[in-house]
């Protein structure tokens, strides 16, 4: 053997040796990923069986009209019928307990008037879920006290959207385009500065919000409420996702979909409202509906296409919170990482305030 011939063997057995932990790295790296991967969608399964698949009815506020004594035996008909899930409130007549209906203050009214059938009033533009449980739980009442029971529907959903998710459809469409798009600018637009950064995401924002809201009304004609709110409410969204994947990804990089998936699929999907009314969620994502930003921003649609002069204040309030300290947040992790959403490094003379 030569020794040219040694030479060579040798060098290839160093390559050899040292591409061997290499490929070991890049190994347990695609393990890491794929492991993750498959966690995220096994939680996305169970969250989504959970809470949208086996909805229970667990808190229903309702409204209770007797100008005499109650009769008992209706309300604890009523009540089995919904594993005890209705809280009655009292109102002194029909018309107090149709305006709390319409104000959002009750999903439904129990009617007990001496000499008629035992009227329920239901409101399905309210929550279809919640009015579809109302709906078997008198018919199981009705067969335990052997007589009818009225039942109305006073305030019905449109035919565009005859179960209420048209609010929870685009909701996601706005949630999506957001972080979706963030990925996407830092994977192909790598040289942008932090005020194109922002730019960008107010553009996109604007643009969606009008978009979405032309779509799904003057063209589908499935959302019929004022233009500026449901605008504001599916453009808030969009930025809010979107500045939240751009914070984390100044924060953990290429792992910033994780935390973005889990706060706006995994559970703000599910807590939003959209598919499963709150009465019906479990206490956590009960909970996470008034604060989380999908569950106000679906109020603020839902309240906006069909309760339009009983819009309340706290889903605005709730999502200009996010709106305000997502931006906030992404300023400060730039400004403490010397970071840019784009992976680059903040150009030491001009930081946050770069052309």
């Amino acid at each position: 053997m030569t020794r040219g011939t040694r030479d060579s063997g040798t060098v290839e057995q160093a390559r050899s040796t040292q591409s061997e932990p290499l490929r070991r790295h890049r190994y347990f790296k695609a393990a890491v990923i794929v492991s993750v991967a498959v966690i995220m969608g096994a939680l996305f399964a169970v969250t989504y069986s959970i809470a949208l698949g086996r909805p229970v009815p667990r808190h229903i506020p309702a409204a209770l009209v007797s100008p005499d004594r109650p009769d008992p035996a209706i309300i604890s008909a009523l009540q089995q019928a919904t594993n005890g899930a209705l809280d009655f409130r009292a109102y002194a007549s029909f018309d107090a307990a149709r305006a709390a209906i319409d104000k959002r203050q009750v999903y439904a009214a129990l009617i007990l008037a001496p000499g008629r059938a035992a009227t329920v009033l239901i409101a399905s533009a309210a929550g279809f879920s919640v009015a579809r449980v109302l709906e078997q739980a008198v018919q199981r009442a009705e067969s335990q006290l052997g007589r009818p029971l009225d039942i109305q529907d006073v305030r019905p959903l449109p035919r565009s959207d005859p179960q209420g998710l048209v609010p929870f459809y685009v909701t996601i469409a706005a949630t999506f385009v957001g972080f979706v798009t963030i990925f996407q600018l830092r994977a192909n637009v790598g040289d942008l500065s932090m005020r194109e950064w922002l730019f960008a995401v107010g553009a996109l924002a604007v643009l969606i919000g009008i978009a979405l809201t032309v779509v799904s009304g003057p063209v589908l004609g499935a959302l019929r409420g004022p233009i500026d709110q449901l605008w504001g409410a599916f453009a808030m969204q969009s930025a809010v996702a979107a500045l939240f994947a751009s914070t984390m990804l100044v924060i953990i990089a290429q792992w910033a979909i994780v935390p973005t998936w889990l706060l706006f699929i995994v559970l703000g999907n599910t807590s939003s409202g959209g598919a499963v009314a709150p009465p019906l969620l479990p206490p956590l994502l009960a909970w996470l509906n008034r604060f989380a930003p999908s569950g106000a921003t679906v109020t603020l649609v839902h309240d906006a296409a069909y309760f339009p002069h009983a819009a309340h204040l706290q889903p605005l309030v709730v999502d200009a919170c996010w709106l305000v300290g997502t931006l906030a947040a992404l300023i400060v992790a730039v400004r403490v990482t010397h970071r840019l959403p784009t992976g680059k490094p903040v150009p030491a003379h001009t930081m946050i305030n770069s052309p």
